[in-house]
């Protein structure tokens, strides 16, 4: 047998991120193991906003965010919330992270993100072929609503960036959005639509399906607790969990926001938050946006799904420990009363979960240094599901040794080392 052959790898974390890995992995010769606490795909991959966002380059950290932050978390209808019995805590990554927020590293972060997402659509349809859940994928617009055409012109350096990076979109009057999509209040008066995007009509079951194709193409998946990564001589030969040892040639951490206890065992301080995320599902609504679309004013995405509307956004820092507080909730409820007056619905569900952030929100995808056959992939904050595919793809090509077509370089974890 040649080394592809007998070469094992095992991924934790069974998100996207993770199956993606798993099956890029088989599909080029190698045997994966799928470890997961949980069941593939019951975590924040999950609950997000369900939308392919390619152009979701520009990241949180914005200039002026830290003169705009204040008002916003003392402001109950902003989309901002804050545990404050957490800010001690949160403190030393706060600090860091708002040193992001200046013109010159929004670029750079955009510019970096723009190879990870800027082919969702494309990536998650390559990666899904004959696996029984590309039948989840939609190809969709995606749309920004704003109250006014001034509110889009005060938008201008987020959409000069997406320019810059060949994004393209079609402006919208009152007259031509409500054409395209009468569901809307009239006080939503402009638009700016993208195509070639899309969205998963169930993201939860989409990757419990692929997770499925792994395991029917020979891959293992076992639900424990990773407790360490094996190595011997600078090498990894195992994943430890709590009741086993599972002997392998190479690891990838890709455990999203719970990342940071594994990283640090193989030696990497990564400065990891949670952004704190909530949904709302809509149960046999009377009426569905036609596309996914952002409503700017209160920072959350609608996105029309099998049976239901959801509703998500919200950034809330509190960590990983605390229960969800309401007001996110009745925010999001508020906001889509306001957005679409006509809309009722029999049932809702809500859900809170955790976005992986890192300090410099780039996400962390590559080997570890010092520890040959160890690898990450997670730190991806509002676009893991957008990025998942292309993430596992190149974790794919540097485990076999195939060279990516991209320059990997901004996302090397050692830039924590």
């Amino acid at each position: 047998m040649n080394e592809q052959q007998t070469s094992s790898t095992v991924i934790i974390g069974a998100g996207i991120v993770g199956v993606s890995t798993a099956i890029w992995l088989q599909r080029a010769g190698h045997s994966v193991t799928l470890v997961d606490r949980g069941e593939p795909g019951d975590g924040t991959s999950y609950g997000n906003g369900g939308v392919l966002a390619s152009c979701s380059v520009v990241p949180v950290t914005v200039p002026g965010l830290l003169a705009k932050a204040p008002r916003m978390l003392l402001d109950p209808k902003q989309p901002l919330f804050m545990k404050w019995s957490y800010l001690p805590k949160l403190a030393p990554w706060l600090i860091r992270y708002l040193k992001h927020a200046r013109s010159s590293e929004t670029k750079r972060i955009a510019a970096a993100l723009a190879p990870i997402i800027g082919d969702s659509l494309a990536d998650h349809l390559a990666l899904a072929k004959d696996t029984g859940a590309e039948k989840w994928i939609v190809p969709s617009d995606y749309l920004f609503i704003y109250n006014r055409r001034n509110d889009y012109e005060n938008d201008a350096f987020s959409w000069a960036i997406r320019k810059s990076l060949g994004f393209s979109w079609d402006e919208m009057d009152a007259t031509s959005f409500k054409e395209y999509d009468p569901v809307f209040s009239e006080k939503l008066s402009f638009a700016a639509r993208l195509g070639d995007h899309g969205c998963i009509a169930d993201p939860g079951q989409y990757v419990k399906d692929l997770a499925a194709h792994v395991v029917a193409s020979g891959g293992h998946l076992l639900k424990a607790d990773v407790e360490d990564v094996v190595r011997e001589e600078g090498r990894v030969t195992g994943v430890r969990t709590a009741t086993d040892t599972i002997p392998c040639t190479s690891a990838v951490v890709a455990t999203g926001a719970w990342s940071g206890p594994l990283s640090k065992k193989l030696g990497l301080d990564v400065p990891l938050e949670s952004e704190r995320g909530y949904h709302l599902e809509l149960w046999e609504p009377n009426m569905y946006p036609r596309s996914p679309v952002m409503i700017t004013s209160g920072k959350f995405v609608v996105t029309p799904m099998e049976g239901r509307i959801r509703l998500a956004g919200i950034v809330e820092f509190g960590g990983l420990d605390a229960p969800a507080s309401r007001a996110p909730y009745r925010l999001l409820e508020d906001n889509i009363r306001a957005a679409m007056p006509g809309l009722t619905w029999k049932e809702c569900t809500e859900w809170m979960g955790h976005r992986p952030a890192p300090a410099d929100s780039i996400p962390l995808i590559g080997p570890v240094p010092g520890t040959k056959g160890a690898y990450m992939g997670f730190g991806h904050h509002h676009i893991g599901l957008t990025g998942g595919p292309k993430t596992g793809r190149l974790l794919s090509q540097m485990i076999t040794g195939s060279k990516p077509n991209i320059d990997v370089s901004p996302y090397a974890p050692q830039r924590f080392h």
